[in-house]
């Protein structure tokens, strides 16, 4: 994933395509600091990582942005989003994620919403990468709640 990567940056670079290049970069950008300030090797694991913050940014971003009324904005953050997730491994569909959380709870057997912590410790590993960590917490809470 991270040898596509860089040679996608390279190709980038050749087509003068700007906004890929641009959004590339950032994510490079981010992967050293990350590397740096917390003393990772730079890896898939890292790649992910900081592609699914970026995502999450310009998401956050997109929602500031309808407030605002600035489709401009919007459609940019939009097609910044669809190069990002082509660094992402393939999601996990609704019924699978489902299914990763039934096990989960099957092991850690929760009984009142404050076991949040500990199932969270148990599927984050499990779906990272692979899930919006949001719709994952909802799912949690909601089954929480039905206890």
């Amino acid at each position: 994933m991270l040898e596509k990567f860089n040679k996608d940056i390279i190709n980038a670079m050749k087509a003068k395509d700007q906004t890929r290049l641009t959004v590339l970069r950032m994510v490079k950008g981010a992967m050293q600091l990350d590397s740096i300030n917390n003393k990772k090797e730079i890896n898939d694991e890292l790649l992910i990582d900081n592609v699914s913050k970026q995502i999450k940014l310009r998401n956050d971003s997109i929602i500031e942005f309808e407030k605002a009324n600035r489709n401009d904005l919007i459609e940019k953050n939009k097609e910044e989003i669809e190069i990002l997730k082509e660094y992402l491994p393939t999601q996990l569909t609704s019924d699978e994620i489902d299914e990763i959380l039934n096990e989960v709870f099957d092991t850690v057997k929760p009984t009142s919403s404050k076991d949040m912590g500990s199932i969270m410790r148990e599927v984050t590993p499990k779906v990272k990468g692979r899930a919006d960590m949001k719709l994952v917490s909802d799912k949690i809470k909601e089954k929480l709640n039905t206890l």
